[in-house]
């Protein structure tokens, strides 16, 4: 006899689960409230993944998440691009926009150095990096790596990058908490991290 099949219920819920932090009691909540309360929103929600899955891709400049080949940051004149801030995630740049009064420019690694599970500077992209230093080269570029392990090891890696090309380096002040995500830091931590930054000592 074969095994009966999941119903579609039960599907939903093992579909949700693969949000962060959502484990079998939230997805099957969220599912029956989007079932009984709101299909409405939920035919939104689906039809709104649905586009963003198939638009949504990275930045040709600075390699964040945007629709667009290139973001609205890169794409406005009205940012300083003496300024490049280095950071682990697009959710890095959506922190510092919202809390730190930055004007300047992003360059987004998606991920850290962690050679144990097999991500080198290739797969952050610092090939791309070196070639923007090359071509546009910032006067100071700030170093926003979260204060992890792996963090601080990219930290070095990209300050030995700069000091190549020249350029002043800074790294902003550990406000964030060790081991913290500038991501899920509250805007004022991050504020005042950004305002103190300091200026990071050829190796």
């Amino acid at each position: 006899m074969h095994a009966p099949s999941q119903s579609l219920l039960g599907q939903l819920v093992e579909a949700l689960r693969c949000l962060p932090g959502v484990g079998p009691k939230s997805a099957q909540r969220m599912a029956l409230h989007l079932l009984e309360r709101d299909r409405e929103g939920g035919l939104h929600l689906s039809a709104v993944l649905e586009t963003a899955m198939e638009r949504i891709g990275r930045c040709s400049v600075c390699r964040d998440l945007t629709e667009n080949e290139v973001c609205s940051i890169c794409a406005n004149d009205q940012r300083d691009a003496s300024l490049l801030c280095l950071v682990e995630t697009p959710g890095d740049v959506r922190a510092i926009e919202q809390a730190a009064g930055y004007r300047g420019l992003y360059f987004v690694l998606m991920g850290r150095l962690s050679p144990l599970d097999g991500i080198g500077p290739a797969e952050l992209g610092l090939d791309e990096l070196a070639q923007r230093l090359r071509d546009k080269p910032p006067a100071e570029m700030i170093i926003a790596t979260n204060p992890t392990v792996e963090g601080e090891a990219t930290a070095y890696y990209l300050q030995r990058m700069a000091e190549k090309n020249d350029i002043a380096v800074s790294r902003i002040a550990h406000g964030v908490p060790l081991g913290g995500e500038l991501e899920f830091t509250d805007q004022s931590t991050i504020a005042h991290a950004f305002s103190r930054r300091q200026a990071v000592q050829p190796a």
